[in-house]
């Protein structure tokens, strides 16, 4: 099974995950990171924080679009999502979601050196 982390305290992500609740097969757990334990050998609650992760059901970790990507083609409309790894437009939306990624943690966790890389 599919787990994705989502953060609970974000108004976006917690629209995005009733959504996801509501129409996505049983293969995909949602799981808030405030009250996840982080496992040894897990990213850190900072990474998850900042960028959107996915754990496979394979054991591999999905961060950014491919974590959504992933976690949307556990429902009907997945499929309309692939354009966003189109050889012209993947590295676009990427850049996209990491700028949204950054801005939307600042606004709500207001650290700034958090997120410099």
């Amino acid at each position: 099974m599919d787990t994705l982390y989502y953060d609970g305290n974000c108004p976006l992500c917690m629209r995005e995950v009733r959504v996801l609740e509501r129409i996505s097969g049983e293969g995909l757990a949602l799981a808030d990171i405030h009250s996840s334990a982080v496992q040894p050998g897990e990213p850190s609650r900072l990474l998850r924080l900042t960028t959107l992760h996915l754990h496979t059901a394979e054991g591999d970790w999905l961060t950014g679009v491919d974590a959504t990507l992933r976690a949307w083609s556990h429902t009907r409309f997945g499929f309309l999502l692939r354009v966003l790894r189109w050889p012209l437009i993947g590295p676009v939306a990427d850049w996209c979601y990491d700028l949204w990624a950054r801005r939307r943690y600042r606004r709500l966790y207001g650290c700034a050196d958090c997120t410099e890389n």
